[in-house]
């Protein structure tokens, strides 16, 4: 069933559409600092989109909140960008080696948002749950997000496509990505899995993204260890053709031991 947005999980432990947020009293057509409190809780964009560049250099990026539905501003505000959705014309296709792929059918600056991961939003519990029960040649759409706080605790999303998502669960890994996800929040501290181009992107290009996550973060934010023998007959081979290939697909078996 195709949404463009993130949807409740069937366990109902989170409901994405929630609006817990404040909205902002500003009366310009677009925000501006330093009147507006949802500028001034993180990350801010550009004309061209997410600032990447600000990111990289600092040891821990600011979160990203935009303007939500409670708030006085127009929707021309340029602190609404995310929560438009796809704006960009992409095709789904059949790739030689990886199955399904998205690739871009105009040019794509970079900074530019792309599109969401949208999905199930579920607890842990279903997440570990619905992983589990999978076969190793199944493929697996559920998405674990894990946000490093600069106090030491750590927030986890976890996002399931399988059953109902958008164009988001058609991209494929690649160790060399063109794409980076960033969580982005609106209307709740459930985040939107958003996808910015990380570079300038052709049209024709393949989209792809790391699934470990290590791409423009810190290398400890990555979870991805070496796993143990029994754990290699659930690894899957990477076709990405990248020189910098790790040759397996990213693996974290948070979902799949047991405590």
């Amino acid at each position: 069933q195709y949404s463009p947005d993130s949807v409740a999980g069937a366990d109902g432990e989170l409901d994405p559409t929630a609006v817990t947020f404040p909205g902002c009293s500003c009366r310009r057509s677009s925000c501006q600092l330093p009147e507006c409190p949802c500028l001034a809780r993180g990350h801010n964009y550009s004309s061209q989109g997410l600032r990447l560049a600000e990111q990289q250099e600092q040891p821990f990026s600011r979160p990203v909140f935009e303007c939500n539905s409670l708030c006085s501003c127009g929707e021309g505000c340029h602190n609404r960008l995310v929560q438009r959705g796809l704006q960009l014309r992409l095709q789904v296709f059949r790739t030689r080696s990886k199955g399904w792929g998205v690739r871009a059918l105009q040019p794509i600056p970079r900074g530019s948002f792309v599109c969401e991961y949208a999905g199930e939003v579920l607890g842990f519990a279903e997440a570990q749950r619905r992983s589990q029960a999978q076969n190793p040649e199944e493929p697996n759409y559920i998405i674990a997000v894990r946000e490093h706080l600069h106090d030491g605790r750590v927030m986890e999303t976890f996002v399931d496509p399988t059953r109902i998502g958008n164009v988001g669960r058609f991209l494929n890994h690649s160790c060399e990505p063109n794409l980076v996800m960033v969580p982005v929040r609106v209307d709740s501290m459930v985040p939107k899995l958003a996808l910015f181009a990380a570079t300038d992107i052709c049209a024709g290009e393949e989209l792809c993204y790391d699934y470990s996550g290590r791409f423009c973060n810190l290398p400890a934010a990555s979870r991805e260890g070496k796993p143990q023998e029994e754990e290699n007959s659930l690894r899957k081979p990477c076709y990405c053709g990248s020189s910098m290939c790790a040759s397996f697909l990213p693996w974290d078996s948070s979902l799949f031991s047991t405590p």
